[in-house]
């Protein structure tokens, strides 16, 4: 199976603007925001979609909520953001690696879309 475009920016095969980076989590900024501050946090362990978690991801899953939560702070959304996964073709997926989008810098409307 070919390689996700998120596990060629995870192998520096593709750039990125890295913003964050750990030994089990990434993050980057969206090359087409949807906000001032789009950044995507992403698991190195390939997981197609949150849906194809397994009970063994629990604790990444966990870490990777928690760096987004840091990486908004680092970023300065401390008047609030988002947090954003998709799953599925309805859902808005167009990467099959599971990712966070973390959204900010400007007032959110609901529904989203």
């Amino acid at each position: 199976m070919s390689q996700t475009l998120f596990e060629k920016i995870i192998a520096r095969q593709i750039p990125a603007d890295i913003v964050y980076e750990d030994e089990q989590v990434l993050a980057f900024r969206d090359i087409h925001p949807q906000a001032p501050v789009h950044v995507l946090v992403i698991p190195k362990k390939p997981i197609a979609r949150v849906g194809d978690a397994e009970a063994s991801d629990q604790a990444l899953l966990g870490h990777l909520l928690l760096k987004a939560g840091e990486v908004a702070r680092m970023l300065g959304l401390k008047d609030g953001f988002r947090l954003v996964m998709n799953h599925g073709q309805h859902g808005g997926e167009t990467v099959p690696h599971l990712h966070c989008h973390l959204l900010g810098g400007r007032p959110l409307q609901w529904p989203p879309g």
